[in-house]
């Protein structure tokens, strides 16, 4: 028998990825060695930046960035973090903002401007509500993982010292992202990483009617965690993409029973188990076909928030593992 291919992964643990993690469903043909990185997001740094793992879950946007710019990693169109974006902008309730065009001419924060979340907001704030995010000054306080990325110039900086959970607090932002994506942290995520309390309502207090009425009207299901594989790992060994592709695919079949048997019960499977209301039975699809209406959605906007110099095609960012 050949010897496994020895491969670096760096995926974070989720219900629907431990067995792969944790090797009860191996990668056929791959002696994986499981690297955790907390947070996961430090593991996109290190993987657009110094090509430190072999197979990595990255934030699709920063992936589409760093391929844009030559990165030598490809996706597989595996997609282990999702959920719906009309949620998780907060407003300060003295800031006036009743709409999404009331955020022009004021600031907003978010971690960094390649964020995805921070993408798929501005995606659906654009299409669906008119914004002109040009005239929103966006604050970051935190790199942009590409550092090739030339920013446009409504995003500014914060202070040195200043985060944007303290300038939220103190009045001066009008909105920032809740969570990772902005305010809902401090710090940057290979240093200093520290999650704080922010308790501002969001801008949309229905967001979860508007979200189920945008699914049934656009099919657009936002993905966030995406599976990137280095492109000489696959020119040296293409089965890599299907082993993985298969994989991962049963470990998240097995959730899935487990889900519909009542028996995963963590805020994961939670979270999941609410979007099976809008998606349907499997609310992680994974492969080319569920996911190309997604796929080209997140590319387009990309390029039209100015985070990539042309549209970026789907056969440039995907390996399709069904048909190798």
């Amino acid at each position: 028998m050949a010897a496994k291919v020895h491969l670096k992964i760096a995926v974070a643990d989720y219900p629907h990825t431990a067995a792969v993690r944790n090797g009860s469903i191996p990668i056929e043909g791959v002696d994986a060695e499981i690297v955790t990185v907390e947070p996961q997001i430090a593991a996109f740094r290190r993987m657009v930046r110094q090509v430190e793992f072999d197979v990595c879950e990255l934030a699709p946007t920063t992936y589409i960035i760093a391929r844009a710019h030559g990165a030598p990693f490809v996706a597989l169109p595996i997609f282990v973090l999702r959920r719906f974006h009309h949620a998780g902008l907060l407003v300060r309730p003295d800031a006036g903002i009743a709409t999404p065009k009331d955020l022009e001419g004021r600031k907003v924060g978010v971690r960094a401007y390649s964020v995805t979340t921070g993408v798929w907001t501005r995606a659906v704030l654009i299409d669906e509500f008119g914004l002109d995010s040009s005239k929103v000054t966006w604050v970051v306080d935190d790199e942009e993982h590409v550092t090739q990325l030339q920013l446009p110039p409504n995003v500014i900086r914060t202070q040195p010292g200043r985060s944007l959970a303290d300038m939220m607090a103190d009045g001066e932002l009008a909105a920032g992202f809740h969570g990772n994506a902005g305010v809902g942290r401090t710090g940057n995520p290979t240093g200093g990483w520290k999650t704080v309390e922010a308790h501002y309502p969001d801008l949309f207090p229905n967001a979860e009617a508007l979200e189920a009425d945008w699914y049934r009207r656009t099919g657009i299901y936002p993905m966030h965690g995406t599976i990137v594989v280095k492109d000489s790992v696959l020119a040296d060994y293409p089965w890599v993409a299907r082993s993985l592709f298969k994989a991962f695919s049963q470990a998240k079949d097995e959730w899935l029973k487990r889900l519909d048997a009542g028996e995963a019960k963590s805020a994961s499977d939670q979270k999941y188990a609410k979007l099976r209301q809008i998606v349907g039975h499997d609310p992680l699809p994974y492969g080319m076909a569920a996911n190309l209406q997604t796929i080209e959605a997140l590319a387009t906007t990309a390029y039209q928030q100015k985070l990539t110099q042309r549209p970026m095609q789907v056969q440039d960012l995907f390996v399709d593992p069904e048909k190798l």
